[in-house]
């Protein structure tokens, strides 16, 4: 059986069978709608129904909690239809022509950044080439089917290498494997480019990066992207992290500030040490945000890190007059055990 699912405000329609999600439906219709994880834990695919009925499959509660699931809130990536449906949700504008593959790569370089942060470098074969839009991620496949996600840290233009920062996550199998066992010249499989997360270039609005920890590897590939394109767009990064050791490429967003008169860093640390001897901004990274502009009805956003920073700088960001249409956001989870 299938259902009849109409979207607002944009009112395209298409068919959901009732055994598929409905982020699985709208792909195969040729419709483009946020989101990330492909999971249930991030919400980036968060939608409002408006009428008719979901099953919500296996949505996490941290990313669909009770309360948001009765107030007619579902998520894309988990939720199939029940019955006929209209969603409230934007759509996003994706290049439909690149293809997702699945490719062999093999490991060029590990690169430790900070104590649990390491930079893997991918070669793919001498024949192929990813393309991919800024901001984008990958999934690697594991050898058990499962599946880990990482963002890709490099810019389109600069593809001779595939690039991922990897934190290693405690008790995690992937990430203990990366940081204990990998070395080069391993081989891995990846499907890719995945996710919506990617900078809207018809806008001509200020834009607000806001990273937190290993979040900054899709703001970097953006920013770079916009750099080799000579966009003059203002850009203001907020690089949020603990401690200073988790501000790991720090001298980069610094160079661009330096080198671009567009281009603004603010770094921000929320639990430094007397070891740090940081001087800088303390406090949570997406305040700062609202200390600096109290206003933001003029501005973009692009958002990746945390659940709890996204979940946060959304609500607040909405509140200091941010249009929910100019947030883009990449929440970084961690897969279930």
């Amino acid at each position: 059986m299938s259902y009849q699912v109409t979207l607002q405000p944009s009112g395209h329609s298409f068919t959901a069978p009732a055994d598929e999600t409905l982020l699985a439906a709208a792909d195969a219709a040729g419709l483009s709608l946020p989101y990330g994880c492909r999971n249930g834990a991030c919400s980036v695919c968060k939608v409002t129904v408006l009428a008719g009925s979901v099953d919500h499959g296996a949505s996490q509660d941290w990313a669909l909690p009770a309360e948001q699931r009765a107030a007619g809130k579902a998520l894309l990536c988990c939720a199939k239809p029940l019955s006929d449906l209209v969603l409230e949700t934007k759509e996003v504008k994706v290049n439909r022509d690149i293809p997702v593959k699945t490719l062999p790569c093999r490991v060029q370089r590990l690169e430790k950044l900070a104590p649990d942060v390491i930079a893997l470098s991918l070669k793919l074969p001498a024949n192929e080439r990813l393309q991919f839009l800024a901001g984008q991620y990958i999934e690697f496949i594991l050898k058990d089917g499962g599946r880990r996600a990482f963002s890709l840290a490099n810019a389109p233009h600069d593809d001779e290498f595939l690039q991922v920062h990897i934190r290693l996550v405690p008790g995690g199998s992937f990430t203990t494997h990366v940081f204990e066992v990998m070395k080069e010249k391993d081989i891995l499989r990846f499907e890719g480019p995945l996710g919506t997360f990617f900078l809207r270039e018809e806008s001509a609005k200020p834009i607000v990066m806001l990273a937190g920890g290993t979040g900054f590897a899709p703001i970097k590939s953006l920013v770079e992207h916009a750099i080799h394109h000579k966009m003059e767009r203002p850009i203001h990064l907020y690089w949020g992290a603990r401690d200073k050791a988790g501000l790991y490429l720090p001298a980069l967003p610094q160079q661009w500030a330096e080198e671009y008169p567009h281009i603004k860093y603010s770094p921000v640390l929320s639990d430094a040490t007397d070891a740090d001897a940081w001087s800088g901004r303390r406090g949570l990274v997406h305040q700062a945000v609202l200390e600096d502009l109290p206003d933001l009805s003029g501005y973009q956003v692009y958002a990746c890190g945390a659940p709890a920073m996204i979940d946060a700088a959304q609500q607040d960001f909405a509140a200091a007059g941010l249009p929910s249409e100019e947030f883009f956001a990449d929440s970084f989870t961690f897969a279930a055990k």
